[in-house]
C-alpha cells in the first residue's frame, strides 16, 4: 500500500485494522514460542503493524485538531453564510464549494482509445 493512499481517508479507521492486524500476529507469535524462527519473525511483524497503526491513529488525531483549527479561524460571517458543513438551508457549505471551484482530484490520464480518436480528429 502506498503511503499517499495510507493517508488519505480516514487514517483512524485504517488505524483499527493495522492494530487488531498487529494483535493477531501477536497471538500467532504467541503460540509458535517452541519455534524461535518463526517466533522472531511473527514477533517483527506483529511489532511493525501495531507501530503503522498506533502512527495512524496519532495522524488522524493531528488530522482532526488541524481542521477544527482552520474551521474555528472562519470568519464568523463566512460560517453563517455557507456553514462549513453544508446544513445550512442557504446554500452549500463553504467545503462543497471549495471542492466545486478547486476540484479535489486531478483528471484522469486519456486511455488509447481517447489518445486515438482525439489524434484522428485532429487529422480532419
Amino acid at each position: 500500500m502506498s503511503l499517499k493512499r495510507m493517508l488519505s481517508g480516514d487514517p483512524s479507521r485504517s488505524s483499527l485494522l493495522y492494530i487488531v492486524i498487529g494483535g493477531l500476529s501477536l497471538v500467532k507469535a504467541v503460540a509458535l514460542y517452541n519455534d524461535r524462527e518463526r517466533f522472531r519473525r511473527e514477533l517483527t511483524d506483529a511489532a511493525l503493524f501495531l507501530g503503522v497503526g498506533l502512527v495512524l491513529r496519532r495522524y488522524g488525531q493531528l488530522k482532526e485538531q488541524k481542521r477544527q483549527e482552520l474551521e474555528s479561524q472562519v470568519p464568523g460571517w463566512l460560517a453563517k453564510r455557507g456553514g462549513s458543513d453544508g446544513s445550512e438551508r442557504s446554500g452549500p457549505g463553504l467545503r462543497a464549494r471549495a471542492k466545486a471551484r478547486f476540484g479535489d482530484e486531478p483528471e484522469p490520464e486519456p486511455t488509447y482509445r481517447e489518445r486515438a480518436r482525439q489524434a484522428v480528429s485532429d487529422r480532419r
